[in-house]
């Protein structure tokens, strides 16, 4: 079960996952976008933003998960589902008022 205290969130992927933005996440995607984890809301979230924040919130259960297996799990039909859990789970994470994409 997600513990949203603790900044877990259940995500259906191609099976039950949980996201979590550990430090370990947040470091590879300072790394990835060249920003301060602060600065991490004002990304402009394309295709492979997306990607990246999804990828890196799985790290934590699935360290030789890659990016191109994390993007086969997303299409057209499930990427607003799996944007807003993105959302959810940085939010929880990070304890601040707004996700990756700006939503509360």
């Amino acid at each position: 079960m997600a513990n949203k205290q603790r900044g877990f969130v259940e995500i259906e992927l191609d099976k039950k996952r949980t996201l979590r933005y550990t430090l370990n996440a947040l470091a590879e995607l300072e790394d990835r976008f060249g920003v301060a984890v602060s600065e991490l809301a004002t990304v402009a979230m394309g295709m492979k933003q997306i990607r990246a924040f999804l990828w890196a919130g799985l790290l934590h259960e699935a360290p030789d998960l890659t990016e191109q297996e994390v993007g086969n799990m997303v299409d057209f039909e499930n990427m607003e589902y799996v944007s807003k859990k993105i959302t959810e789970a940085f939010t929880a994470s990070t304890k601040n008022s707004k996700g990756p994409n700006g939503q509360s």
